[in-house]
């Protein structure tokens, strides 16, 4: 849950380097609480409610997405790789899976301390 409200707490922030565990964690929770405020909404039949749940969280996700692929070594540019279809976001997936960069890079210290 700390990785959840983290990403709150660095909702501006798009500099540094976020672990994939960080990122991960995020969307997990993410998930579970669309989830929930998916069915919450269904019961008091207030769709709306899913829409701003998904405005609220837009920043703090393009953040955290961003400063993963700093953690890899590339520039939060490469979100738009998703933009090709099929291929882009299988590759945008596969980038986020993959491991930190061994020590510093040009977007900060290993968060991992390697």
């Amino acid at each position: 849950m700390e990785y959840y409200i983290g990403a709150f707490k660095n909702y501006a922030n798009f500099n540094g380097r976020a672990r994939r565990k960080e990122y991960w964690m995020f969307v997990l929770f993410n998930v579970i609480a669309t989830v929930v405020i998916g069915v919450i909404a269904g019961i008091i039949r207030f769709p709306l409610l899913s829409t701003i749940y998904a405005l609220a969280v837009l920043c703090p996700s393009l953040a955290v997405l961003f400063r993963r692929l700093h953690d890899i070594g590339k520039s939060g540019v490469w979100i738009l790789i998703c933009f090709i279809p099929l291929v882009g976001s299988i590759w945008l997936l596969v980038l986020l899976c993959k491991d930190s960069e061994p020590g510093a890079n040009q977007y900060g210290e290993n968060p991992k301390g390697m």
